[in-house]
């Protein structure tokens, strides 16, 4: 994958420009992306990961947070988020982005790192094993998965 990954900074230069991107994209998760990134749900270290690819434009973006979607449980950091533009999918960004954001939590001096899918044998890929499942907010059974870094 040529490109770049960009932590942002609240109110920066690809602060909006990143929301406007997950609230039109095609995938519904990214209106509560946007409307996390424009009511400051988002705090301290927590923050969005924006992708660029070789021209400069977003072409997919993640989270780093304190909590996913069930945030009763005592597990932190989370990994969320994950959206890679159909454009620019099949080329191992998804893992990149990831790995990107995995190294920014270890900077940050986390051990571990989690996230949470209903997709099975795709994070085992990245170093990730599961270890818990439970109902998201909307329902749906869930996987958490755990990663040293």
């Amino acid at each position: 994958m040529s490109g770049s990954f960009r932590v942002l900074s609240p109110g920066g230069p690809l602060w909006e420009k990143t929301a406007a991107y997950a609230q039109a994209c095609s995938w519904r998760a990214g209106e509560s992306l946007a409307r996390a990134m424009r009511t400051g749900a988002l705090t301290g270290w927590e923050t969005v990961i924006a992708a660029l690819d070789e021209t400069g434009a977003l072409c997919g973006f993640c989270t780093i947070s304190r909590h996913d979607c069930m945030p009763d449980l005592a597990y932190t950091p989370y990994i969320g988020y994950v959206f890679v533009d159909e454009a620019h999918r099949g080329r191992r960004l998804s893992q990149a982005m990831i790995a990107f954001a995995s190294e920014h939590l270890k900077e940050l001096g986390f051990g571990q790192v989690y996230l949470t899918s209903d997709h099975e044998g795709l994070y085992e890929k990245y170093g990730f094993e599961p270890i818990d499942r439970h109902r998201a907010y909307w329902g749906g059974l869930e996987t958490i998965y755990r990663k040293s870094l």
